[in-house]
């Protein structure tokens, strides 16, 4: 039997740390039921939000309801996806305080996977699904002239979005190697840009919008791929390829947010040091 674990390798010691999350979380039925319906709450009143708003105006930064609810749900079903693969690394911070992290670096298991395993909040799962929903519903209702590259672009752009999110995540998760209270730091860019990507970037201005829609990139995670579906032009100036560019972007933050835990790997000094 040991033989043949040795022969499984690290996907065996993955599979069988997901397994266990699953038993675990789905052993008190009622529970778990309860939080699966709760969690659509968040990705609810971030859509009632908007459609809030719309109560006062006919227009959001010069799009209407329909068009800013295709970027509110590109922005809702990126972060709930994020969430839910990656959002727990959240509780490094935890584990860096109390010197669980000693046990998770010496076992024969990449750090950050088994990070994202402990503890997987497969409750979280109902608002991935409902940001999914809300999407079809938007895309469907938003009128946009369906091309075999749209057809592709709405499948890419949230999972593009997710991976720019769970970058986000990973990467001020990692502060904590650094610096153990950096928690509102971090939920500054992740939480905070959930909020700043279900909005059109042009009610934005000034440095605030440079920083954070083209120095960050979150505005390619909802507002640019959504112009590229609506095939409108950027007010803001940005040429039409713009609207495409979700995957580059994402593939870039990706690259950045693992050269950040890496180096906080490096840095990480154990308790019993």
């Amino acid at each position: 039997m040991a033989d043949r674990a040795r022969t499984a390798g690290p996907a065996a010691g993955y599979l069988a740390l997901l397994r266990g999350q699953a038993r675990s979380q789905a052993s008190y039925r009622t529970s778990f039921v309860v939080d699966l319906v709760s969690n659509v709450g968040a990705t609810v009143f971030d859509v009632l939000t908007v459609l809030v708003l719309f109560q006062v105006t006919r227009t959001l930064g010069g799009f209407d309801v329909r068009e800013a609810m295709v970027m509110v749900s590109l922005s809702a079903c990126s972060f709930a996806t994020a969430d839910l693969a990656v959002g727990n690394i959240e509780r490094v911070r935890q584990y860096v305080r109390t010197g669980l992290m000693d046990a998770v670096l010496v076992r024969p298991l990449g750090a950050l996977p088994q990070l994202l395993l402990m503890d997987l909040p497969l409750r979280k799962v109902s608002r991935a699904l409902f940001g999914l929903a809300v999407l079809t519903v938007a895309a469907s209702s938003a009128g946009i002239d369906w091309t075999p590259g749209r057809v592709l672009l709405v499948v890419v752009a949230p999972l593009a979005g997710a991976v720019f999110f769970g970058s986000i995540f990973v990467a001020s998760a990692t502060l904590a190697f650094w610096w153990i209270d950096s928690g509102e730091i971090g939920n500054a860019f992740t939480y905070g840009g959930r909020d700043f990507t279900a909005y059109p970037v042009t009610v934005y201005g000034g440095w605030f919008r440079a920083i954070f829609a083209y120095g960050l990139g979150f505005a390619f995670v909802a507002y640019y791929p959504a112009l590229a579906l609506l095939g409108r032009a950027d007010p803001l100036g940005l040429p039409a390829w713009a609207g495409w560019a979700a995957p580059g972007v994402a593939v870039l933050a990706a690259l950045g947010a693992a050269a950040v835990w890496r180096t906080g790997i490096r840095h990480y000094r154990s308790t019993g040091s």
